[in-house]
């Protein structure tokens, strides 16, 4: 296993810190280096095999948060509510939380690319998992700071109808009214300064705008194109 530099290894327990956790504690240092370490940096030492690890320990610590705080819900929310806490979307914000991309090494074009830095971020917060279960062999480094974001995280998408998710929110209800998928036309807008906002969706049905939203990729942006439509159509609804 490759040394950590003196440097980096400063950068590692800044970060540990940031989690809630002791730089004393059992660490493997050098696979958490690995953990944040873009296949651009090198083909061979890098995060993906972590990633592959840590997706399923997040899969993992969300199912044993939802069936210790939900123990009624059925199989079915689990699954549903899960889906949504261990998507590409939440684990990019929690990554975005502890300020990952300030210890991700990227090299190439990669270091400019915004559109996919969700995807990035995402994927690095799963090899960081991975590392630190494989630091123990269990989940003690994880669920003291992981658990909170799940709970919080779990009671929100139990209390919205479209789960977080408002593209099939969306989709579900154009299907069941009108036998079709909602249309999302993207451009991107021309402020390179302001990455938050840097597409704009629009969400269309029968060559009718239902709405539109921006947001720091295209996902982002149609999610945010689905949400406006989504809120405005059962508004309506309750109304009538």
């Amino acid at each position: 296993m490759s040394r950590v530099y003196p440097r980096r290894q400063r950068q590692l327990e800044s970060l540990i810190q940031k989690l809630g956790l002791s730089a004393n504690i059992p660490i493997k240092w050098p696979l958490l280096d690995l953990a944040l370490t873009h296949p651009t940096v090198s083909e061979s030492a890098n995060y993906e095999q972590l990633e592959f690890v840590g997706d399923a320990v997040v899969r993992l610590v969300a199912a044993v948060v939802l069936w210790e705080s939900y123990p009624d819900c059925s199989v079915g929310d689990f699954a549903a509510i899960r889906s949504v806490l261990v998507s590409d979307r939440i684990l990019a914000r929690l990554a975005r939380e502890y300020g990952l991309e300030l210890y991700l090494l990227v090299a190439g074009s990669a270091t400019a690319d915004n559109i996919g830095q969700e995807s990035r971020l995402a994927d690095a917060f799963e090899a960081l998992l991975g590392a630190l279960y494989l630091s123990t062999q269990n989940l003690t480094l994880i669920r003291p700071w992981l658990d909170p974001h799940f709970q919080q995280l779990a009671e929100q998408i139990r209390l919205d109808p479209a789960k977080l998710n408002y593209k099939a929110a969306l989709q579900e209800w154009t299907q069941a009214g009108y036998k079709v998928l909602p249309e999302y036309r993207v451009v991107e807008v021309n402020q390179p300064q302001n990455t938050h906002e840097r597409f704009l969706a629009q969400v269309w049905l029968h060559e009718k705008i239902l709405g539109q939203g921006k947001g720091r990729s295209i996902k982002a942006a149609e999610q945010a194109a689905a949400k406006v439509a989504y809120l405005a159509i059962t508004e309506s609804q309750s109304v009538t």
